[in-house]
């Protein structure tokens, strides 16, 4: 991670600024996508006194820790580093309260949300998740006592019990708010510095949509490409296949349940071909499992099946268009000994491709594991934390002492027959010994991750301002 420049200090800010870590891939991108839009939003939503600009660091570190208490604190760090107003992490990794998924988490006293995507679902994400920023913002503005909404409710003069009601909700109300609501929990204990909890208020509901949010950050389509040479093999299988008239009469005389079957088979089959491959299966009780591995392993399953499915589409419509025209409908005819039409060239391609999927599936490798293993939580888990380690090992690294050179070395200093090659060969190392200790002085200010500025109206260079509702 690299900085762009240094932190602007609180003191000189002129406005409010909400900073946002989200984790890489699916979360920043999100989070680029509603940036703009977001700005308009906190002002009209939120408050209106002063001027808001937002301000984005991809952080590894929150798409790696599964702990919400390590992810604010590293949230709490980046605030008082940066000189910021509020922060807001996004997560795509599941967050667990009581047993049950947590959406989102605030604290007033330290100016911290944590919003775990998942949570929210499948789609429409980017609304979903502008929504609860929104939200959670509002809650750290005014606070998220009764006191406090009730300050929010007075600021935008919305006095009636349905928009009391929305300034308690996490997003606004959609088909699987109604399936699968959120609850909001205020939190009353001394020893807890979290103000606001919302999360699922039914169990296996909420499971449902988070693994459809899961699933939706896998982005099952990304694999889709990996699939280019299964698919090339298993179309010349299959097109090879449909020239014989023996499958032409199996066509004709199975019964839907057949296809379905043979159908459900033939992606089963290429599911678990790829899951043994590339060995995608997270293990349950190994030392170094993933505490949430089961969820891990039911959200990888369901992406490659979604996968394989657009996979298993697109090669029903070629085998249709192959036998449509490539297979004389009059040479059909006398085969079967009846009229043919659509429906037997439909027969024909998705009997095809259901043969053609369990050979590709078995005799063929994917072009590139990178690709697939990508789409799996546990694989991305663990290059981020691979990639967090080394950095911090770098950042060691570079903190330690170098070894003194060792003056009577002949090595270093080339002999004593040369004495000006000798006092030229100092100078250069003198030079370069200053060159580090300008990159470790450097490398030694606080570690930024580039970040990128977005607000409306005029730089943001002066102190933050009072929030209303707090003292």
């Amino acid at each position: 991670m690299t900085s762009s420049h240094e932190p602007t200090p609180q003191h000189e800010r002129s406005c409010w600024v909400l900073g946002i870590l989200p984790a890489p891939e699916l979360p920043t991108l999100i989070v680029d996508k509603i940036r703009e839009r977001l700005t308009e939003q906190l002002s009209r939503q939120v408050a209106s006194d002063s001027d808001w600009c937002i301000e984005t660091i991809t952080d590894p570190m929150v798409g790696t820790d599964e702990d919400a208490d390590d992810i604010m604190n590293e949230a709490e760090r980046f605030k008082r580093e940066q000189g910021w107003t509020y922060v807001v992490c996004l997560t795509d990794l599941p967050l667990f309260h009581e047993g049950k998924p947590l959406a989102a988490t605030a604290s007033g006293n330290r100016g911290v949300a944590i919003l775990s995507q998942p949570a929210l679902g499948a789609s429409p994400i980017a609304r979903r998740v502008e929504e609860a920023m929104i939200q959670l913002v509002s809650e750290l503005h005014f606070g998220s006592s009764r006191e406090g909404r009730d300050a929010w409710c007075q600021y935008h003069n919305r006095t009636r019990r349905g928009q009391r009601r929305e300034a308690q909700r996490l997003v606004r109300r959609r088909l699987s708010e109604w399936v699968a609501p959120f609850v909001r929990r205020d939190i009353c204990e001394e020893d807890s510095d979290l103000d606001v909890r919302f999360m699922a208020r039914f169990k296996l509901p909420g499971y449902v949509k988070l693994i459809g949010g899961m699933v939706r950050a896998n982005r099952p389509w990304s694999i889709f490409p990996a699939f280019r040479r299964i698919g090339a093999a298993a179309f010349a299988t299959g097109a090879y296949g449909m020239i014989f008239n023996s499958m032409w009469r199996l066509a004709d005389s199975y019964e839907p349940w057949r296809f379905v079957t043979l159908m459900m088979l033939s992606m089963l089959a290429m599911v678990v071909w790829i899951m043994i491959d590339h060995g995608l299966w997270e293990p349950v009780r190994h030392k170094n499992a993933f505490s949430n591995a089961n969820l891990y392993n039911i959200a990888t399953v369901s992406t490659l099946s979604i996968g394989v499915l657009f996979y298993y589409l697109l090669l029903t419509l070629l085998f249709f268009a192959t036998a449509f025209l490539f297979v004389p409908s009059a040479v059909m005819s006398q085969t079967l000994g009846h009229e043919v039409g659509a429906l037997e060239f439909a027969a024909l391609g998705w009997l095809a491709a259901s043969l053609a999927t369990v050979g590709g599936a078995l005799g063929s490798g994917l072009e590139s594991d990178d690709t697939v293993r990508n789409a799996t939580y546990g694989y991305r888990q663990q290059l981020r934390q691979k990639r967090l380690q080394e950095q911090r090992d770098s950042n060691n690294g570079d903190e330690d002492p170098e070894d003194p050179e060792d003056p009577e070395d002949p090595e270093q200093d080339g002999g004593k027959e040369n004495e000006g090659e000798k006092d030229d060969g100092d100078r250069v190392d003198g030079e370069k010994t200053n060159d580090r200790h300008e990159t470790r002085d450097h490398q030694k200010r606080p570690h930024q991750p580039k970040r990128s500025n977005t607000r409306g109206g005029q730089p943001a260079d002066m102190t933050e301002r009072d929030r209303p509702g707090q003292e």
